[in-house]
């Protein structure tokens, strides 16, 4: 991890990750603890009576773990994360505006490549997403 990154990390929150599954895509959310907090309320909210709210929160909440940042801003990953987002070599550590995805550096290089040819397919972004590229 850059270091002006860790550096942000370790400011923010202390170096304290969460780290839980991607319900939609194959590999890992990990967030700084406060982003994570504000996840783990909204789940809170939701109607428990409605099974897709119980589905999420039992993925996304019962993966969840605690990691560290150690003072070289690595962290371990347990194997039962590692296993579902098939890590094993090389990873790729994406920023996500609040979050961080951890992807299999060969699943992410294929999601990058097939986002890249959609969204260069005429009207495949509105104006207000084209103003943000351009």
């Amino acid at each position: 991890m850059p270091s002006r990154y860790r550096d942000q990390l370790v400011s923010r929150c202390a170096g304290q990750l969460i780290v839980t599954i991607d319900a939609i895509d194959p590999c890992l959310c990990v967030y700084p603890l406060p982003e994570w907090e504000l996840i783990e309320a909204k789940l809170r909210e939701l109607a428990s009576f409605r099974e897709e709210n119980r589905r999420l929160q039992r993925l996304l909440i019962g993966n969840a773990v605690d990691i560290e940042l150690d003072a070289s801003g690595r962290f371990l990953v347990p194997p039962r994360l590692r296993e579902y987002a098939k890590l094993d070599k090389r990873a790729m550590l994406v920023g996500q505006i609040n979050k961080f995805q951890l992807w299999d550096e060969d699943a992410w290089n294929a999601v990058s490549e097939a986002d890249m040819a959609a969204i260069k397919q005429p009207g495949a972004l509105s104006d207000d997403l084209r103003d943000l590229i351009l």
